[in-house]
């Protein structure tokens, strides 16, 4: 879907349901602004603060490519900023500090990202942010939390070190091999960012009872204990080891133009694997009497025969092939395949934003969120740095010109008419 398009016009005037939520995001890199994105495509209105000279961190990651105003933009900015607007303001900056706290009555959320305390030293934590707007929503997203002491509290964060923690790559480690680190993706700034939205949306909901706002906590160590939840679940099942594990058959396995995966876990799954490779031969040995058998004879028995199968097939072939016959299958896709995949076309799940730099346009991933009652799109590229701090000055402040050219004067603001200018 290219930027701008919409899918199912008609629908476009039932609107969408976030549309009136403001949300005042003081956020960098990826773990809250992916879930300000998100709420973004379901018509939320993101209003992002940035540091007028420096922005979102994640403007400085690589690769980068060079924005409208002449600036680097970093590819963890570019993905995760779609539909935004920015403002430059220095928190730090008494004015700007001052600034903050009088747009805070017109937003219903206040979201940020920092080492927990940030917020509270610059005064702008949920007790002091909550006295001016009851109302509030405030939402936190943080390595290890701020509602509950941790004894990591102190430590900085990335998705790896969450995921780490969470259990993900010990999990798959074989004896003697070190931790394999690392999705392709950050899952645990997105798994993260993913419960942020959830308890966002939780909160508000609560308000329309209630008339009060509250505290959304979400540290990304508990997002990725959540979702690697068989780890600890296993353990106290008495399971200590992989090897203690009774699975069946999952694994990638090699066809013509690259890996599949099959996952044939119940005993009638692996006897229809058994039917549609044509080794019926399989169901009366003994050797695969039970799960545990297959388990243990998936590399000495199982993997040659379904290699040998699937040696004059593609990945899409063998996949076509065991799910007619009800095995769980499916190809393991890299960059191209997913990019010409038509279930992901179809389904808008990448948008092309134009690059501000020529070239092939940026496929940022789209909304996996489908309803039947709401329009997709439109959708607007990425903010410059304090591309918007004139507008939304004016607009929820009443600030004059004048009064905003002052305050960017003394370094307070940035962007707005001077981003305009460059």
């Amino acid at each position: 879907m290219r930027i701008g398009e919409i899918l199912g016009e008609e629908l476009l005037a039932n609107g969408k349901p976030l549309d009136g939520v403001r949300i005042l995001a003081v956020e960098q890199m990826q773990a809250l602004p992916f879930a300000t994105q998100l709420l973004s495509h379901l018509g939320a209105s993101v209003v992002k603060i940035e540091h007028p000279v420096t922005g979102d961190s994640g403007r400085g990651a690589q690769p980068a490519l060079r924005d409208r105003d002449g600036r680097l933009v970093g590819a963890t900015y570019l993905r995760n900023n779609l539909n935004k607007q920015s403002v430059g303001l220095d928190l730090k900056h008494p004015e700007g500090l001052a600034l903050f706290k009088r747009l805070v009555p017109h937003y219903d959320v206040v979201g940020e990202n920092f080492k927990p305390g940030t917020m509270q030293r610059l005064g702008l934590g949920y007790a002091e942010l909550a006295a001016l707007h009851p109302g509030l929503v405030y939402v936190s997203v943080s390595g290890f939390g701020n509602l509950v002491e941790s004894p990591y509290a102190s430590w900085p964060a990335y998705a790896a070190i969450a995921e780490g923690m969470g259990g993900f790559p010990e999990s798959r480690r074989e004896e003697g091999e070190r931790p394999r680190l690392g999705t392709a993706g950050a899952l645990g700034d997105i798994g993260s960012a993913l419960f942020a939205a959830i308890g966002i949306l939780a909160a508000l909901r609560q308000r329309e009872r209630s008339g009060r706002g509250q505290h959304v906590d979400v540290a990304m160590f508990d997002a990725m204990v959540a979702m690697a939840d068989v780890v600890p679940f296993f353990w106290s099942m008495g399971q200590r080891g992989r090897g203690d594990r009774v699975v069946g058959v999952l694994s990638a396995y090699r066809a013509r133009d690259g890996y599949f995966i099959v996952q044939a876990v119940r005993d009638h799954q692996l006897a229809a694997l058994a039917r549609c490779l044509g080794r019926e031969a399989w169901l009366e040995d003994p050797r695969l009497a039970t799960r545990a058998g297959w388990t243990r004879h998936a590399e000495a028995i199982v993997r040659p025969a379904i290699e040998t199968w699937a040696a004059d097939k593609t990945m899409l072939e063998a996949c076509a092939a065991l799910c007619a016959a009800g095995v769980a299958a499916g190809p393991c896709f890299g960059a191209e395949q997913i990019v010409s995949d038509p279930h992901v076309r179809d389904r808008h799940m990448l948008i092309e934003v134009p690059r501000p730099d020529g070239g092939e346009p940026l496929l940022v991933v789209g909304n996996p969120i489908k309803l039947s009652g709401t329009a997709e799109g439109p959708v607007r590229s990425w903010p410059m740095l304090g591309e918007h701090t004139d507008a939304i000055l004016a607009a929820d402040l009443g600030l004059s010109q004048a009064e905003i050219a002052d305050l960017r004067a003394k370094g307070v603001v940035g962007g707005g008419a001077a981003t305009a200018a460059r």
